[in-house]
């Protein structure tokens, strides 16, 4: 099968094209990287106006005229390869707004791709319509909403956010919606609000490439070293306020036997490595799931605080700490959680070879690939 796959936003469609591969299928995957993360594609679109004066530029054109010639731009460089992205068997968008441009031009843009190719998917991943919706009506008890309910971030501050629940963002999702076969979610957090909508066809685990994300059994030397993260654009969306506060009271109490590192908007490249030396890694808060981050850190074998509600427990059928930690929005209990894996060690190393079992059994990517085929044949 032919298969091009659009956009980019975490390493799940770099994986899932590894996976295809191994089967044998013919892959393509565009995309404009994600920004500072910088991922990996065949046909790289690139931003030309996010730095210094042409990002200036770009702000003062569109205040003056309400014209965004970054999207505009990023449009023109998809459809200089217009050719090149005809005739494929299958195509599966990352989310709905898979180039990360304005919605007039990831329509035309899905149009296109919709008219030239046999089959297009949308994957329910990264925030959109449906799950932001769900999330913004508090179905959910906590969610990437619950720093701007708790008066955190601004309306003003959480604008992208609330731009996919506005009337053009339902506008926008209701038309990528008509021009796909089928909808399929990465992970519990998406699978959730999904239930139940038209042409939704079920969930499929992030594929997680096991054969680059290499386990060593984990060594504790004279300290627990634990690591964080942070994308300062999702601070708070993300929890990293709460882990910060964590971080603090296990320092004053641990200080002689914890080292901790922070790092901040990473290229994907370098935060991969940048935690090799860790034994715990803070992920995320509020998720009911691992994003691909914390599954990646899996896979190497650290414990992971992160998204693992009951939900999550009971898809699965596992048992609390078995593969993670859930990552509650309470400093206080992350902490406590911290010292008690500070003072019993051997927990760690349990958690750590069972993460790597899990993403092995669950999120294996040729086994993964060998699902989304699956839908993909409807």
């Amino acid at each position: 099968m032919k298969i091009l796959l659009v956009g980019e936003y975490s390493r799940l469609h770099n994986s899932l094209k590894e996976g295809l591969l191994v089967i044998g299928h013919e892959v393509t995957l565009i995309s404009a990287g994600d920004f500072f993360k910088d991922f990996p594609s065949d046909i790289k679109l690139t931003r030309h106006f996010e730095k210094g004066l042409l990002k200036k530029l770009k702000v003062g054109i569109f205040k003056l005229l309400r014209i965004d010639i970054g999207s505009i731009s990023l449009k023109q460089q998809f459809f200089k390869h217009s050719e090149a992205l005809k005739g494929f068997d299958v195509v599966q968008l990352i989310n709905q707004n898979p180039i990360g441009i304005q919605a007039k031009h990831e329509r035309e843009i899905i149009n296109f791709l919709n008219k030239h190719n046999s089959k297009l998917f949308l994957l329910a991943c990264g925030t959109d319509y449906i799950s932001v919706k769900y999330a913004f009506e508090k179905k959910l008890k906590h969610s990437l909403f619950s720093p701007y309910f708790d008066g955190k971030i601004t309306e003003k501050a959480y604008q992208r956010v609330f731009n996919k629940i506005s009337k053009q963002g339902e506008t926008h999702f209701k038309f990528v919606r008509t021009q796909c076969d089928g909808i399929i979610a990465s992970d519990l957090d998406y699978h959730i609000p999904y239930k139940g909508e038209a042409k939704y066809l079920g969930m499929v685990p992030n594929p997680v490439n096991t054969e680059k994300l290499k386990y060593t059994p984990l060594v504790i030397g004279k300290k627990i070293v634990i690591f964080h993260g942070i994308n300062k654009t999702n601070y708070f969306k993300k929890g990293n306020d709460i882990f910060e506060a964590a971080l603090k009271i296990v320092q004053e109490k641990y200080a002689d036997k914890i080292e901790i590192i922070t790092v901040q908007n990473l290229p994907y490249k370098d935060y991969i490595k940048a935690f090799d030396q860790s034994h715990i890694l803070l992920d995320q808060i509020y998720a009911y799931d691992q994003g691909y981050n914390a599954l990646e850190a899996m896979a190497k074998g650290k414990v992971v605080f992160t998204g693992a509600e009951q939900e999550f427990l009971d898809h699965y059928n596992l048992t609390e700490n078995e593969v993670c930690i859930n990552a509650l929005p309470d400093a206080k209990k992350i902490a406590e959680k911290l010292e008690w894996l500070i003072d019993n060690p051997n927990e760690i190393f349990k958690i750590s070879g069972q993460a790597r079992a899990f993403i092995e059994r669950e999120h294996h990517y040729v086994a993964s690939a060998k699902r989304y085929l699956e839908f993909w044949k409807l």
